[in-house]
């Protein structure tokens, strides 16, 4: 690895990442700095500028009780400062005109320009329900990861789990027919004992250059 990859604050980020198992119980996250960190999660890409995600911050005792259970009561749910629900949405390309409308406003595109997003995006999807159901996944999978990396360059740990009983974490808070929950993903401040970054494949065995 290069001196300059090695000094580059964003890379140092990324690669010191390792999921948290350890959390400090009694610290917590003000309601600004969770909207901080989605904030940040919804600048990640989506097709077509489609937006389709939901976070759901489970912050509150209460809350947490109730998704502990249908969660395989993982420690984390319940010691990180708050688990998001990750939800996806099932593409619904009838909203691309509003999600485009501020971009026409700021002057950033034509609004001549609207249809040629929309056209082809409900030629690409909305015949095919596995595509709707895949991008809602990609979707809330880039946000998440997002919100990973803002968490640990500000000293907080994370967690992204796909235990859970979907049906029930559902019916349990709430999700709309066309919502996914595609992960849960605890954040809060770490306590020691947490394992450093894990070695991966060398990328020999996962890079094919072509």
């Amino acid at each position: 690895m290069t001196e300059a990859t090695m000094s580059n604050p964003v890379i140092k980020t990324i690669l010191s990442r390792s999921a948290t198992k350890y959390y400090d119980r009694a610290a917590t996250l003000s309601d600004d700095q969770i909207t901080e960190l989605v904030r940040i999660g919804t600048s990640a890409p989506t097709s077509f500028h489609l937006q389709n995600w939901r976070f759901i911050a489970v912050r509150s005792r209460e809350a947490k009780s109730r998704l502990g259970p249908i969660a395989w009561n993982q420690p984390a749910v319940t010691d990180a400062a708050v688990t998001f629900i990750v939800c996806g949405q099932l593409v619904d390309t009838s909203v691309i005109p509003a999600r485009l409308a501020p971009l026409v406003e700021a002057g950033v595109m034509p609004a001549a320009m609207v249809p040629e997003w929309e056209i082809p995006a409900r030629d690409l999807y909305m015949a095919y329900p596995q595509r709707r159901r895949d991008e809602a996944i990609r979707t809330a999978t880039f946000g998440a990861a997002a919100i990973i990396y803002a968490a640990r360059s500000l000293g907080l740990g994370s967690t992204p789990m796909i235990g859970f009983d979907a049906d029930a974490v559902h019916r349990e808070f709430g999700l709309g027919e066309e919502e996914v929950p595609v992960m849960l993903l605890a954040v809060g401040a770490e306590r020691p004992g947490n394992w450093a970054p894990k070695p991966r494949l060398p990328v020999a065995d996962v890079l094919d250059l072509v």
